[in-house]
């Protein structure tokens, strides 16, 4: 095995971390998109965990365009005035807070822990 193998083998194993990293802050992301937005509808308590986990299945069962489109949706069906806007940019706010999650609970060796 070449040096450059070494660097290729490297290289292909970061790539693969870095895709299941930004994998677990969407995903993250997802979730706490879902328990804003759930606060936001008066849900609380174990509804609103699992309004929470109908927001990160979105990504997973494509029976929406995105997570952003199901909150615009249901609060438009639950009387809350917050549009496309604002809540796009609370995505990405919540974007930056679950990176920081994320990469703290691995840099302190809790990434086993359970997600919040």
């Amino acid at each position: 095995m070449t040096v450059f193998d070494d660097r290729e083998k490297a290289f292909e194993a970061k790539f693969h971390l870095d895709q299941e990293m930004e994998f677990k802050v969407r995903v993250r992301r997802d979730k706490l998109l879902g328990l804003w937005a759930a606060d936001k509808m008066g849900i609380s308590g174990d509804a609103a965990r699992t309004y929470a986990l109908s927001v990160v299945d979105v990504e997973f069962n494509g029976s929406d365009h995105d997570c952003g489109h199901k909150v615009l949706r249901d609060f438009g069906a639950n009387g809350i005035a917050i549009g496309e806007d604002e809540i796009r940019h609370r995505m990405a706010v919540l974007m930056e807070i679950a990176r920081e999650q994320i990469y703290e609970e691995m840099s302190t060796g809790s990434h086993g822990a359970r997600p919040t």
